[in-house]
This record gives structure tokens, C-alpha cells and sequence, in this order.
């Protein structure tokens, strides 16, 4: 079984220079999409070598898995197929192998080298995208639930006209020590009465 994966190794290193030579994808920027990928969510990654997270990122993005022909579980298995025995990475070169790998499963009724060519136009020029980034929704109940001028009782006077929170002031009750009451209107006067007297 060792030549025999010899072997195919060899057919797609043929595949992947021949597609490098005259093939219609630039290899140049799907190495830029392999970058973009491999460095995707790790401020350290150099984006040289990508994980098997990312490759099913990628694959998943770029629509290679299309839950039909190829599952998440088959972009596993390929990644553990190409990277070679202690690495949890992969090269690009790995990722051409792993590529040319899937396509032909993928592209039914295609021959390998269009099938590969296929797989390659659909990454290139990819961005990775980023599902799951909380974002301010703004949508009826949410609209209801926080327009600030439509509360009432105490929740009434944590927030000012404009709708923003007053802070402290609006949260607890600042015990005022000048000895008079709270709707006194004429505080801080005694002083001037007691001097015209």
C-alpha cells in the first residue's frame, strides 16, 4: 500500500505543476486565498501552514463541503491523509494534495485535472467569513424592549430625555446632608434672611 500511495502522490504533484504551468487559476493568488485561511483567527500564525480547523473553514466557506458528495467528515479524513504523521498542520503544497483529493469526489464526471481545476477557481479570491459576529439587532421586540422613553416607574429615572443612562445618580439614592427637604425650593437662602434681619 506504500507504493501504491507513492504513486498517487506522484499523480498529483503531476497534477498540481501541470495546473501550476497552464492552468487558468492564478496559483499565486490561491496561495493568497491559503494565506488569508491558514492565518484566520490566529494573530501568530504566519499562514504558511494551516489547521485542520481552518481547512474545514475553508471548505466550507468556499462550498467544497456540500453536505451531499463531500461532508465535514470527509475534509477530515483528507487532512489526515496529506499532513504527514506528527504534524497537526499542512503546507500548500499538502493543501493542492488534499484539494486534488476531493475534487474528484466533488466533480463527479469530471477527470481529475478539471475536477482540481474546479476546486481551485472556487477558492480563489475567497475571504474567510465571519458567521457568528455578534452584531446590534435592531428588530421589533428588541426596538420595544430598548426605547428608554417607554419605561416607567424607577427604571424611569436611571435614564436622562436623550435616553442615556444617568449612572450612579440614576441607579441610588444620593442622601442630600444640607438639612433641607427634597422639593425645598428656596435652599441655601437662610443665610441671606438671617443677615437682613
Amino acid at each position: 500500500s506504500g507504493g501504491a500511495l507513492r504513486t498517487k502522490l506522484k499523480a498529483l504533484k503531476v497534477i498540481s505543476r501541470r495546473m501550476a504551468e497552464g492552468g487558468s487559476v492564478n496559483m499565486q493568488t490561491l496561495h493568497e486565498s491559503f494565506k488569508k485561511f491558514a492565518s484566520y483567527g490566529d494573530t501568530k500564525a504566519t499562514g504558511n501552514e494551516m489547521t485542520g480547523k481552518n481547512w474545514a473553514k475553508l471548505c466550507k466557506d468556499c462550498k467544497i463541503i456540500d453536505g451531499k458528495t463531500i461532508t465535514s467528515t470527509d475534509v477530515d479524513i483528507v487532512f489526515s491523509k496529506v499532513k504527514s504523521k506528527t504534524a497537526r498542520v499542512i503546507t500548500f503544497e499538502e493543501f493542492k494534495n488534499a484539494l486534488a483529493e476531493l475534487a474528484p469526489k466533488r466533480f463527479k464526471g469530471q477527470s481529475k485535472e478539471e475536477a482540481t481545476e474546479a476546486a481551485y477557481k472556487m477558492i480563489v479570491g475567497k475571504d474567510p467569513t465571519n458567521v457568528g459576529i455578534t452584531k446590534v439587532t435592531k428588530t421589533g421586540a428588541v426596538d420595544r424592549l430598548t426605547d428608554t422613553s417607554k419605561y416607567t416607574g424607577s427604571h424611569k429615572g436611571r435614564f436622562n430625555e436623550d435616553g442615556k443612562g444617568k449612572g450612579k445618580i440614576g441607579r441610588e439614592d444620593v442622601i442630600d446632608k444640607t438639612g433641607y427637604v427634597g422639593a425645598y425650593k428656596g435652599a441655601g437662602t437662610y443665610d441671606e434672611k438671617a443677615k437682613e434681619k
